[in-house]
C-alpha cells in the first residue's frame, strides 16, 4: 500500500508542475525523496539506497553525453544556416497538389538529421502551419502530418536521446537499433505516404507565402555549405563512426560555416552554442530561435533523477507486485501487447516520454529476460510503444507540446498516422521480426 501512496503523491506532483508551467524536475526530486522514504521505511539504510540509486547512473550518463552534443548541434545549425536551408528549399518544391505530402517528408527527414521532436517542431513545423493557415489547407491535417513526421527521426535517428536512452538501457547497439528501427517502420511508413498523398489532393494548399522565404534570404546565405553538417550526421553513422564523434565533427563544421559563411564572429558562435540562436528580426524570432545547452537544460535534470528512483525502486522490490501481474498478462496475451497497454498507461499517468521508457524497461524488462528473449527484442518493443504512444496521449508532454507549438488541439492526432501504425503494424508484424523462443512467450496476434 505504501509504495501506492508515494506514486498517487508522484502523480500529484506531476499534474501540479504541469497545470502551474512548472519544469517536471521538481516532480522527479519529489518522487526521488518520496522513494528514498520508502526504502528507510522498509528497512534499509541510506548508505544501501544511495548505492542503489547511483547503480542506475552509468547508463544515464551515456545519454547525458548525447544530451550535450545535442544542445550545441541545435543551435550552431540554426546559426550556420542548416535549419534554413531546408526550410528554404523546402517551401519552394512544394507544389499545391502535393502539400500535405511535402509537410510530411519534410519534417521526416529534419527530425532524422536533428532527432528531436520539439525543434523540428518549433521550426519547420510552425512555418509549415503558417503556410496552411495562409493557403486554406486544414490545420488539423496539416499538424497531423508534422506530429507524425518529427517522431520519425524522435524514435529511429542516432542523434536522437531517444533513441540512445532505449539503447542505454537495454544494453544494445545504437546502430543496430536504428536499422531494425528503420525496417519495423518501413509498412508503416509507406501506409502514411499513401494516406498523406491522398490528403494532399484532397487538400491542396491555394497560395504560398513568398514572406517567409524573403526573409530566411535575407538573414541567411542560402548556401551548399549549409548541408555540410546534415551531410556529416548522415554519412559518418552509416560509416560506423561512433556517434558522439559524428556530432563533435558536425558541431565542428557548423561552427565554422557560422563564422566564414554567415559572417558570425566566434564570440557569437560560442554564445550560440550555450544559450542558443535568437535573431532580432520579427518573423525569424518565432521560426529558428532556440537550441543551445541551455535547451536541454530540463532533459540534463531529469534523466538522471528519473534514474536515480528507478535504481531504488528496483534495489527495494518496490515494484515486484507490478512486474507480478505484467507477468501473468505477458503469458495470457504477449510481450508486445502487453508492453502496448503498459505504455499507455504510463502516458496516461506519468506524462512523459523519457520516463514512460524507463518506467518500461523497469517494469516489464524482468519478463522478457525471464523468456529468454533477445536484448534486441526489448529494445525494439520499447521503441515501437512507449515513443510513439506517448505522442498520442493529449495530455503527455510528448503531444502537449507540439500541439501547443502548432497552435492545434486533439482535433489533429487522428492524422498523426505514423504514431499509431507503429504500433499496429509491429503487433502483427513481430513474428517476422522476433519469432518467440520460447513456449507460450509470445501468443499470435
Amino acid at each position: 500500500m505504501d509504495i501506492v501512496v508515494c506514486f498517487a503523491l508522484f502523480l500529484a506532483a506531476m499534474l501540479f508542475c504541469l497545470v502551474k508551467d512548472f519544469s517536471l524536475a521538481w516532480a522527479l526530486l519529489f518522487a526521488l525523496v518520496l522513494f528514498f522514504a520508502l526504502g528507510l521505511r522498509r528497512g534499509y539504510g541510506a548508505k544501501a539506497l544511495v548505492k542503489m540509486a547511483w547503480s542506475k547512473m552509468p547508463k544515464s550518463m551515456i545519454v547525458l553525453r548525447i544530451l550535450f552534443f545535442i544542445g550545441l548541434l541545435t543551435g550552431l545549425w540554426r546559426s550556420c544556416g542548416t535549419i534554413a536551408f531546408f526550410i528554404y528549399h523546402g517551401i519552394r518544391v512544394i507544389t499545391p497538389s502535393l502539400f500535405i505530402l511535402v509537410a510530411f517528408l519534410l519534417t521526416v527527414l529534419l527530425s532524422y538529421a536533428l532527432g528531436t521532436s520539439f525543434g523540428v517542431a518549433s521550426t519547420a513545423g510552425v512555418v509549415l502551419m503558417a503556410l496552411a493557415r495562409s493557403g486554406g489547407v486544414s490545420e488539423a491535417v496539416t499538424a497531423g502530418v508534422i506530429l507524425s513526421g518529427i517522431y520519425f527521426g524522435d524514435r529511429g535517428a542516432p542523434t536522437s536521446s531517444c533513441a540512445s536512452l532505449v539503447a542505454a538501457l537495454t544494453e544494445t547497439d545504437l546502430y543496430g537499433n536504428v536499422r531494425r528501427m528503420f525496417q519495423t517502420a518501413a509498412l508503416p511508413y509507406a501506409l502514411c505516404l499513401i494516406a498523406y498523398t491522398v490528403l494532399s489532393f484532397r487538400n491542396p494548399i491555394v497560395t504560398v507565402d513568398e514572406t517567409m522565404l524573403d526573409a530566411l534570404a535575407e538573414s541567411f546565405v542560402i548556401s551548399p555549405w549549409a548541408l555540410v553538417p546534415a551531410l556529416i550526421m548522415l554519412i559518418l553513422p552509416l560509416l560506423r563512426v561512433p556517434i558522439r564523434r559524428a556530432m563533435a565533427i558536425s558541431a565542428a563544421a557548423a561552427f565554422v560555416i557560422t563564422v566564414t559563411v554567415q559572417g558570425g564572429s566566434v564570440a557569437d558562435a560560442l554564445r550560440i552554442m550555450v544559450v542558443g540562436y535568437h535573431p532580432t528580426e520579427g518573423l525569424l524570432a518565432s521560426v529558428v530561435s532556440g537550441g543551445g545547452l541551455v535547451s536541454m537544460l530540463t532533459p540534463f535534470l531529469m534523466i538522471p533523477l528519473a534514474a536515480l528512483y528507478t535504481g531504488i525502486l528496483e534495489g527495494t522490490g518496490a515494484l515486484t507486485q507490478a512486474q507480478s501481474v505484467l507477468e501473468r498478462s505477458a503469458e495470457r496475451i504477449g510481450r508486445f501487447p502487453t508492453m502496448i497497454l503498459l505504455s499507455l498507461l504510463a502516458a496516461m499517468v506519468l506524462c512523459n516520454q523519457t520516463i514512460v521508457v524507463m518506467m518500461e524497461h523497469q517494469l516489464i524488462g524482468a519478463v522478457y529476460a525471464k523468456d529468454g528473449a533477445e536484448h534486441e527484442e526489448l529494445a525494439m518493443d520499447i521503441a515501437n510503444s512507449g515513443v510513439t504512444i506517448a505522442g498520442l496521449i493529449p495530455w503527455c508532454i510528448a503531444c502537449a507540446v507540439p500541439l501547443s507549438m502548432l497552435g492545434v488541439g486533439v482535433e489533429a492526432l487522428p492524422y498523426a498516422c505514423l504514431l499509431y501504425l507503429i504500433p499496429l503494424c509491429y503487433l502483427f508484424t513481430k513474428r517476422f521480426f522476433f519469432p518467440a523462443k520460447s513456449k507460450g512467450s509470445e501468443t499470435p496476434v
